[in-house]
């Protein structure tokens, strides 16, 4: 049976941690379920992989198109997708209709919304109370790269303090469980101990309830490595190497 949200509570309460990575195609999201991965995220990370230099670019459409062909070869992963850019900031309706298309259109579980100011807040309960579920995010939200830039947050005392409680509220609107990105590990381990809900790390220490990373990015794909991100392969040689043979032999007539 797929995993569900609830299981994800159950699980931080029993200790057990949580496997999560990014997905933007069919091939990848099939071999990520097969290899046991217990949340897969359509995120706003793919606008890489599509050529653009940051998050803001990617569409709703964009979104549910790849999200599509990702929930094609899930099978028990939580499949959860972001909401891109300015498709949910600029009112709740707008909100709840881009979720809806979502669930809808991809067969995914759940969404994600990045921050936790005020409107946004009363927005993801709107969205919870629609029977939505929602993924939240703290600490550096990329969305925000104009605002914030792409630096390690919660630094401070005060904004740590701030990290936190924007945690705190996030539960209290009823998201089912908050990544924590880019932020001290000290500061991550004091936000899963407060929270009931999981927490899933992406450079923000050990000792969340699970881990999230972007799967181009483990597999040494991406052109830019974050710093908080582990290269387990490097396929951008393996393939270029695979192609470079394939061209001379083809050239030389030898396939």
């Amino acid at each position: 049976m797929p995993i569900t949200t609830k299981q994800l509570i159950q699980w931080k309460q029993e200790g057990r941690l949580i496997v999560a990575l990014t997905a933007w195609d069919y091939v990848i999201a099939k071999l990520l379920d097969a290899a046991g991965v217990d949340l897969i995220l359509v995120g706003d990370s793919m606008s890489v992989i599509l050529g653009y230099k940051n998050t803001l670019p990617l569409t709703l459409d964009e979104t549910i198109h790849h999200a599509k062909a990702v929930q094609r070869g899930v099978s028990k992963a939580l499949l959860v997708v972001d909401l891109p850019f300015l498709t949910y900031q600029e009112s709740t309706q707008q909100a709840i209709n881009s979720a809806g298309r979502v669930l809808k259109e991809t067969g995914a579980q759940a969404v994600k919304l990045e921050g936790a100011y005020p409107f946004l807040v009363e927005t993801i309960t709107r969205l919870v109370q629609a029977g939505i579920p929602v993924m939240g995010h703290v600490g550096l939200t990329p969305q925000s790269i104009h605002h914030i830039g792409l630096c390690q947050q919660g630094r401070t005392e005060a904004d740590g303090d701030r990290i936190l409680q924007e945690a705190l509220t996030l539960e209290k609107a009823g998201v089912f469980s908050i990544v924590l990105e880019h932020i001290p590990s000290s500061l991550g381990s004091k936000i899963t101990q407060k929270l009931s809900i999981p927490t899933f790390s992406i450079g923000a220490g050990k000792d969340c309830d699970g881990y999230i990373l972007v799967t181009s990015d483990i597999l040494g794909l991406s052109e830019k490595q974050p710093p908080f991100a582990k290269v387990y392969t490097n396929l951008r040689q393996l393939i270029t190497k695979a192609i470079e043979e394939y061209v001379m032999e083809a050239r030389e007539g030898r396939l």
